[in-house]
């Protein structure tokens, strides 16, 4: 310790000393001057580790340590990120249509089947019997009909000869109308018989992959109310269904009048993106969020329905907008801040949030490109106090070749 304190302190305690070494000669003061001896030392060890090094002139402050970033300026995408699921574009429980005993399966599981293959066969030979009960029952009637109408024409023969009354040709006209309306029936009832025949070959509905076998072969199936035989799902394309804040809505529409709405599925491997086609007529009233629904290709199969994914929309841009890390943000009793290093001290700066995606904000307020704003040691900056700017950690990873670095606490 030096400085003109320290000789005064010195001077001091030579003539406190003197003065409790006269006094110890005197035997009734000599144990309290022992312990006044000691405090003094005590105290004189507080003041010299407390102020011995300060400069006369105030206490002093080190340079806060602290790394910071430039501002940037540039385009500014508001993104939405969330999670989706993949939906299948069309999924279908086979059924039957009607009853019987289920001969056989004609694909194995997890088989990619086509709209119209051969899927299960029913017992066909009931069905085909109820066909051929039809069409006899069609070719009587089909022959008493043309009887009817023979007898229709020769009543209307002797009629018109006078030869019979008006009430038999009229009978004999009622009776050809009548047959002629049973055909009609039994028509309709052969082609049903042959559509019921029809459905015991069950056929895909769809293009897709099939699921589990869900009913063996040699079980009995009911018509109405059966258990599905198996599940078919459209794999190629599929659907991407996510939500987003009702607040996203005015930006939601702006985005569609203006151009497509794409949905970005982020993977490992290249990113999927994909034309958002439905947007839901409600809101959810637990959530507040709005269904929105996107088309994909799926020409790899790398989706799967009931995937969840991570997804990210681009609703707007902000052009040459001022960008700074998320981590340079402050929050204060006025707003959101920033501090600028100017001429080695830290300046804070009140801004305005325009778009924060964690990573990044846009912020407008009174900075400029090329700005230094601080990013990691705010705990220890003083308004307007002086900083110590480190480099940051990838600047050191590539001086030094290695990943550690100081960290400004």
């Amino acid at each position: 310790m030096t400085g003109p304190n320290y000789v005064q302190f010195l001077r001091d305690r030579h003539s406190i000393l003197g003065h409790l070494g006269a006094a110890a000669r005197q035997p009734k003061a000599r144990k309290w001057l022992v312990g006044a001896a000691a405090l003094l030392l005590a105290l004189g060890g507080f003041w010299y580790f407390t102020n011995g090094d300060a400069p006369t002139n105030g206490h002093r402050h080190d340079a806060a340590p602290v790394r910071t970033a430039n501002v940037e300026r540039r385009d500014m995408a508001i993104v939405e990120h969330t999670l989706g699921s993949i939906v299948a574009s069309s999924m279908v429980q086979v059924t039957a249509r009607v009853q019987g005993t289920l001969e056989s399966a004609y694909f194995q599981e997890g088989q990619f089947v086509k709209k119209g293959d051969l899927l299960f066969q029913i017992d066909p030979r009931p069905f085909q019997a109820a066909v051929a009960q039809a069409r006899a029952v069609l070719l009587r009637d089909e022959a008493l009909l043309k009887n009817a109408n023979r007898d229709k024409q020769r009543y209307e023969t002797l009629f018109a000869q006078n030869a019979i009354s008006s009430q038999q040709r009229d009978t004999t006209a009622a009776n050809a109308d009548a047959l002629a309306a049973t055909v009609a029936v039994d028509k309709a009832a052969l082609d049903i018989a042959q559509l019921n025949l029809g459905y015991t070959q069950i056929r895909s509905p769809i293009d897709g992959k099939t699921g589990p076998l869900l009913v063996q072969p040699g079980n009995m199936i009911a018509a109405t109310g059966g258990a599905a035989l198996v599940t078919i799902a459209q794999l190629r394309p599929v659907k991407l269904s996510f939500n987003l804040p009702q607040s996203d809505f005015p930006r939601i529409q702006a985005r569609q009048k203006s151009g497509i709405l794409m949905a970005t599925i982020d993977r490992q491997s290249a990113p999927l993106s994909g034309p958002v086609d439905f947007t839901s007529n409600a809101v959810n009233d637990q959530s507040g969020t709005i269904e929105l629904r996107a088309d994909f290709d799926n020409s790899d199969l790398s989706l799967l329905p009931g995937q969840t994914v991570n997804v990210t929309v681009e609703l707007d841009n902000i052009p040459n907008a001022f960008v700074v890390p998320h981590n340079a943000l402050n929050d204060g009793p006025d707003g959101p801040y920033v501090y600028v290093v100017v001429n080695g001290r830290a300046t804070p700066r009140s801004v305005r949030i325009l778009f924060d995606d964690s990573q990044s904000a846009a912020i407008a307020g009174d900075v400029k490109p090329g700005d230094a704003v601080i990013v990691e040691g705010q705990l220890r900056v003083v308004p307007g106090g002086a900083v110590k700017i480190f480099p940051s950690t990838s600047a050191k990873r590539q001086n030094d070749g290695s990943g550690a670095a100081d960290n400004p606490r």
